[in-house]
């Protein structure tokens, strides 16, 4: 495998994707787990590069499981979910050094439709209480997600810093409940590794981070400080093909509070693990392009819904100038 092959998949390292979810509240994270994944912390080339992300989500959680969802103690029984998303956006890289890093900047929206289903409501402590299955399907934008990163290389060792945060200004009713947006802010900050081989065509990525959540002020709910792990090994099969297997694991470290968190700490967990196929190709003498399509398959989930969901990820970015030795 020539050292080409270093240069042609740079341009996988331009692919950040936003997520759409509910909050801790429903028992589903502002962090998307699955959000990174391999050559996450490989520099990219300087310049403009655009990533736009299919995502299909498919998540349930039996009629035994009881979720908060708003204020006025108001629980729901029995989640089951699914959404067609699209996230989208660009991200500018400089070319000027940062702390002898390559400093990105990324700001993405995301629009689609999420459908979600309960099999019981009950609410109180004031308000009745009703019984049955309930359901809600939105089409809407959701919220924005800006987020800055340094990245460093070294050899066949590459690190990774970013933050990251949500803007909330999507579709967000705290009644309704299929939502595109949160309806409130968060702050998420966290490193990275990539290991990536050249010559053998091996690469394995590991991210780390934590989320801090400020409270939604429509239901006085504030969810508790998250920690996560996302992963990505792959092989390359030849210079433009490569497969391989991706995971993460998702912990909630301190609970939730407010007046709204009527079931506690609430604190929520899953892990994911799945396959993952890539392709790079070059679109013109200017731009290369990047495809990537990765399932997970959900279990050990705690105070959250578990499932499945595939992502499709294609990203555009400038070729490097610089030629195979």
């Amino acid at each position: 495998m020539s050292r080409r092959l270093k240069y042609l998949i740079l341009v996988t390292a331009t692919v950040w994707v936003p997520h759409v979810a509910m909050a801790d509240e429903a028992g589903v994270s502002f962090w998307l787990p699955g959000l990174y994944g391999s050559f996450a912390a490989v520099p990219g080339e300087p310049g403009w590069s655009f990533a736009t992300v299919y995502l299909h989500p498919s998540v349930r959680a039996g009629a035994s499981e009881a979720f908060p969802r708003g204020g006025n103690g108001q629980v729901d029984v029995g989640i089951r979910g699914r959404g067609d998303l699209v996230a989208f956006g660009p991200t500018y890289t400089f070319e000027q050094p940062v702390w002898g890093g390559q400093f990105a900047l990324s700001l993405l929206g995301v629009g689609g439709r999420n459908h979600a289903c309960v099999d019981a409501t009950l609410t109180g402590p004031l308000g009745g209480s009703v019984s049955g299955e309930r359901c809600d399907t939105r089409t809407a934008l959701g919220d924005l997600l800006p987020q800055a990163t340094l990245k460093w290389n070294d050899g066949v060792d590459n690190y990774l810093a970013y933050v990251t945060g949500d803007i909330p200004v999507g579709a967000y009713d705290p009644d309704r409940l299929a939502n595109l947006g949160i309806g409130h802010a968060a702050v998420d900050g966290g490193v990275g590794y990539t290991y990536l081989n050249p010559s053998t065509g091996r690469e394995f990525s590991i991210v780390g981070g934590m989320t801090y959540n400020f409270e939604n002020p429509d239901t006085d709910y504030k969810n508790g400080i998250d920690a996560h792990i996302d992963w990505g090994a792959s092989q390359f099969l030849n210079e433009h093909v490569y497969v391989g297997v991706a995971g993460y694991a998702y912990q909630q470290i301190t609970g939730d509070s407010g007046a709204g968190a009527s079931l506690g700490d609430f604190k929520s967990r899953v892990f994911g693990i799945g396959p993952q196929i890539g392709y790079n190709f070059e679109v013109n003498e200017k731009t290369s392009g990047f495809a990537n399509l990765k399932g997970y398959y959900e279990f050990g989930a705690k105070n959250r819904a578990e499932g499945w969901n595939v992502w499709l990820s294609l990203a555009f970015a400038p070729r490097t100038t610089k030629t195979a030795e």
